[in-house]
């Protein structure tokens, strides 16, 4: 399937969701739940077709000799869980169009469930009595028969898409709610690429998972990069989602998309289900911004956020104390810690946090400091604005190398932090969203390749936009690294050293790129003298032209007098 058809076929489907709009008895943000059931189901439905004839022959081989084995077992081994017969895509769909339909519907979710112990409570089931309304009864086998367009050869990795696409619409129809469960893919594609995650007997943990689009797309990084199945089966996502019916998309996401891992509902500020501190290769997020009613007491002495500190409110004096236990005056460090502190000596991190916490004060800034003087933070990414349906401002993406942090670092790098504000790299995609485009996110990836002394990769993005036509690209990158070295580019990238002047203490700790980058004037070819005269000219020529209007005005009012006979 080519990307174009399946963008046609991605468009098509989410009509589907035009539907439940306009008839069913649902509040806006619930059409997500039976939907994303669907996809689900016909998934399950086209991948057991496509394993059947091999199970089926198996099972033949075997039955009643000492080596047989049940049905559901050879399913379970050839394709990783068992579909009953009554949750087959075309006995649903063939049924008749009336309210009996929400039942069979209902049925297949709870047999899929009782024969697969990791579904069990995963798939929607009593939604569906909604999608029948009195006065539409039809309306659920339309919505069933538009995904029975999806082909029964296609892939898995592209069924992955569809499920990350409905995912994304639903984020974005959503506004402020749906962002909780959703990152946009493009954000997190960018820091997949800086974190290069690779294969082998590697932990990845999201304390803050929403519907799991961090491990996917690591997933995806890996086996773009050659990984075959069997790696990937070392490869554990571990999450942690404090909503119920977001640890359900989680799990199907995993589901969809061929991921093992394992998602816990709790609270990641009271609740370490996975013994994080320490344990993890990768840590991703993007947590909630400005949380302030996090319980001091409750995390003081957890060493996951006590390491580096606790963020705390200045005291007080003369004020009545009262009965209402201390919280934190926001949790943004509460994560940051929280995301340091679980790598082991070799880890790497990235997550999204609002711009604030840059340049944060008070408790804050001491916590900072550590973490600077630590050596773990690596790089500082500023986003543009208008990427999350959650806030518009622009945030800000962190990356950890715990490696770093080491006594005497390899890289010699403990004592700087690469700068990088994308505030003006983007895709328009409305009014209101913006994206990375693929090229947007090799071209910033290629940066943290760059500071890593890794020319190969920057010749080799060069040769595959020659060998595409994209000589735009080739400028770019050209125009910035033309040796394929990295060097600081003024608006764009900057290495920012720990000491010295204009150094990170210089600039109190300020972990904000804009402080260090700089403001790109555009290349006109002037010196700095020749700007200034030029600058000089123009306020020279827009005294002039305001002098001319003052005269053009008195002239106009003359006239209209002299109209109409005023003296």
């Amino acid at each position: 399937m080519t990307d174009s058809e399946l963008k046609k076929l991605k468009d098509n489907l989410w009509h589907s969701a035009d539907m439940l709009r306009a008839s069913a008895h649902l509040a806006a943000n619930k059409y997500g739940q039976p939907i994303l059931g669907l996809i689900f189901l016909r998934y399950a439905d086209i991948l057991f077709k496509q394993h059947k004839q091999e199970i089926d022959e198996e099972y033949a081989q075997y039955k009643g000799t000492r080596m047989e084995k049940s049905y559901k077992d050879v399913a379970v081994e050839k394709c990783g869980f068992f579909l009953p017969e009554c949750a087959y895509y075309d006995t649903i769909n063939e049924a008749p169009d009336t309210a009996q339909k929400a039942v069979l519907v209902k049925t297949a979710m709870e047999a899929i469930e009782k024969e697969n112990a990791k579904m069990d409570g995963v798939l929607p089931k009593e939604v569906y009595g909604q999608l029948v309304p009195e006065e539409e009864p039809e309306l659920l086998s339309k919505i069933i028969r538009v995904f029975k367009d999806i082909p029964e050869d296609i892939s898995i990795d592209l069924f992955g898409q569809i499920y990350e696409y409905f995912l994304g619409n639903f984020a974005l129809s959503e506004g402020q709610g749906g962002g909780a469960f959703y990152t946009p893919a493009s954000v997190v594609q960018y820091m997949v690429e800086v974190l290069q995650p690779v294969t082998g007997d590697k932990k990845f943990l999201d304390p803050a998972c929403g519907s799991g689009g961090m491990f996917v797309q690591a997933a995806r990084y890996m086996h773009r990069h050659n990984a075959s199945n069997s790696d990937l089966m070392n490869f554990r996502c571990y999450g942690v989602e404090k909503d119920p019916d977001t640890v359900k998309l989680a799990k199907m996401n995993l589901l969809l998309n061929n991921v093992r891992g394992d998602i816990i509902e709790a609270n990641s500020f009271y609740s370490d289900p996975h013994n994080a501190f320490g344990r993890f290769d990768y840590v991703m997020a993007n947590p909630p911004f400005n949380v302030d009613e996090v319980v001091v007491e409750k995390v003081i002495d957890d060493k996951r956020f006590s390491t580096y500190g606790v963020p705390r409110n200045k005291t007080k004096s003369g004020k009545k104390a009262s009965d209402k236990k201390e919280t934190v005056p926001n949790a943004n460090y509460l994560w940051i810690g929280l995301f340091a502190t679980s790598l082991n000596e070799h880890g790497k991190a990235a997550l999204v946090m609002a711009n604030s916490a840059s340049d944060a004060g008070g408790s804050e800034l001491e916590i900072r400091k550590k973490m600077i003087e630590d050596g773990i933070i690596s790089q500082m990414v500023t986003l543009p604005s208008n990427m999350f349906s959650t806030v518009t401002l622009p945030a800000t993406l962190w990356f950890f190398n715990k490696e770093r942090a080491s006594t005497g670092s390899a890289d010699g790098k403990r004592d700087e932090i690469l700068f990088i504000d994308a505030r003006n790299i983007f895709t328009q995609v409305d009014r209101a969203h913006r994206k990375f485009s693929e090229e947007q996110i090799k071209n910033l990836g290629i940066i943290s390749r760059l500071y890593e002394g890794d020319s190969d990769s920057f010749w080799a993005l060069v040769n595959e936009y020659k060998a595409a036509g994209k000589q735009e690209q080739v400028d770019w990158l050209l125009e910035r690294w033309p040796e394929g070295k990295y060097q600081d580019v003024i608006g764009l990238c900057k290495v920012a050293k720990l000491e010295g002047e204009d150094g990170i203490i210089d600039q109190d700790y300020s972990l904000n790129a804009g402080r260090y980058v700089g403001v790109v004037i555009e290349d006109d070819g002037m010196t700095e003298q020749e700007f200034a005269d030029t600058m000089r000219g123009l306020n020279t020529e827009f005294s002039q032209l305001n002098e001319e209007a003052l005269k053009l005005q008195q002239e106009i009012e003359k006239n209209m007098k002299e109209l109409f006979g005023e003296e």
